[in-house]
């Protein structure tokens, strides 16, 4: 069964403590127990703040260069991701649909090789 990688995004100042209450909890838990139920669930997580973050990068004299940061300067980064089996991508989009609402965020749903 194909893969999809369904990607959370969270503004650069997002802050859980406030963004987050009991009611959003609830509605992801509700969802991975959804996704767990359906057989469609693989891997889930949230990630830090990407100011947590590390970049590396090959430098030409062979070596890697590490700075704080992510990779990208952006207005809007990685929140958490769901890695999930769906029989298409129309599945994968339903699930997507079903995670922009319950953690009231952007969503990007995009298939593995």
């Amino acid at each position: 069964m194909p893969k999809y990688l369904v990607t959370l995004y969270h503004p650069d100042d997002y802050a859980p403590s406030i963004a987050e209450d009991e009611a959003m909890d609830r509605e992801i838990d509700t969802l991975n127990d959804e996704m767990v139920a359906a057989g469609a669930r693989i891997f889930v997580g949230g990630l830090h703040p990407a100011g947590s973050a590390k970049s590396l990068r090959a430098q030409p004299d062979g070596e890697v260069l590490v700075t704080d940061g992510s990779y990208l300067k952006t207005k809007e980064h990685v929140g958490g991701l769901w890695v999930l089996e769906a029989a298409d991508l129309n599945e994968a989009l339903a699930w997507g649909r079903k995670a922009t609402i319950a953690c009231r965020a952007p969503v990007e749903v995009r298939p593995f090789h």
